[in-house]
């Protein structure tokens, strides 16, 4: 199961894909505009996102290249232009693939799950085998963690909070973020999690002052590296 967001306008297909989405086992979140939709990306965190281009209040070109500024989940675009131009700029914007409607359920259906294990795909062979930053080093092979090259003991959940925010180290990360990574997509409100997890990895990497792992107020979370020290 996906957590597929869906931007668009059009009250009927969004009626339609919600329903034959759903009853594949998706899970599906629905915008109506370019601005709530670039909004539930960045608050729902969902593993594809099918992006109408004809919005009413931003183009959808330009959704696309805003999301692919600060996220690389897999855009889908859908038009009713079939317009070989409108094809290549929404590639070159950022677009993972274009369907041109009318288009099967079906199809659509097939594009996400190509979309999400392309994009699986990309994420193991980019995935480092250790990392550090600052004075913290991370083995992702052995899951093990050090400070000041002295080894920390963590449990399993504690090292993929970690592991999460040491990957996205310098950036916020949200609390749905964390959740979906970390928990699975089928979380998304229990930000007490994440609290209670972060409050455990402060005690133990001595952090009581939060200078390594930042709160951003009602937002999530970053893990601040030393200016330059991010290495893999």
């Amino acid at each position: 199961m996906a957590k597929v967001l869906v931007i668009d306008d059009d009250s009927s297909l969004l009626r339609a894909l919600r329903l034959g989405l759903q009853s594949v086992g998706h899970e599906v979140i629905t915008a109506t505009n370019g601005e709530q939709g670039i909004s539930q990306t960045t608050l729902t965190s969902p593993d594809v996102v099918v992006l109408d281009i004809g919005l009413p209040d931003i183009d959808g070109l330009t959704v696309c290249r805003r999301i692919r500024g600060w996220s690389d989940v897999p855009i889908i675009i859908l038009s009713a232009a079939g317009d070989e131009n409108r094809k290549v700029a929404a590639l070159n914007g950022g677009a993972n693939d274009y369907v041109t409607k009318p288009f099967s359920m079906a199809e659509l259906e097939a594009r996400i799950r190509a979309a999400i294990r392309s994009h699986k795909a990309q994420d193991d062979e980019k995935m480092p085998a250790t990392l550090s930053c600052g004075s913290l080093d991370l083995d992702f092979v052995h899951h093990e963690v050090r400070l000041n090259n002295v080894a920390i003991a963590l449990t399993a959940k504690e090292f993929e909070v970690l592991s999460f925010l040491a990957r996205h180290a310098g950036r916020t990360c949200t609390h749905q973020m964390i959740l979906s990574a970390v928990w699975g997509s089928g979380y998304g409100r229990e930000a007490q999690y994440v609290h209670a997890y972060v409050h455990r990895l402060r005690q133990k990497l001595n952090d009581e002052s939060s200078t390594m792992i930042s709160t951003v107020p009602g937002v999530g979370y970053c893990l601040n590296p030393s200016p330059g020290s991010l290495t893999r």
